[in-house]
């Protein structure tokens, strides 16, 4: 079981990082639902383990999601649309 002072940090993390990060400021959509999903992912490791194997299905899918929007973000950085130059 994670401490309150790890819990704590793991809430503020995706935070921290967005906030120095120019990739995310542009893209404040993705980033709340980035930070949702890690969230999510931390309650659901902290579940108990007797779900009939659904608790480990979501973390599975909530972990693909977390990778799913972090390549649409790197995505949108890195590719123009027309009359426009690339986001840093």
């Amino acid at each position: 079981m994670l401490s309150a002072r790890r819990l704590v940090a793991l809430a503020f993390l995706p935070a921290m990082l967005t906030a120095f990060s120019p990739a995310w400021s542009a893209q404040p959509h993705m980033e709340a639902a980035l930070a949702h999903l890690e969230q999510a992912l931390a309650e659901l490791k902290q579940a108990s383990a007797d779900k009939g194997g659904n608790r480990a299905d979501a973390i599975r899918a909530t972990e693909k999601a977390i990778a799913e929007v972090r390549r649409g973000v790197e995505y949108d950085r890195t590719h123009r649309a027309p009359g426009e130059g690339l986001r840093r």
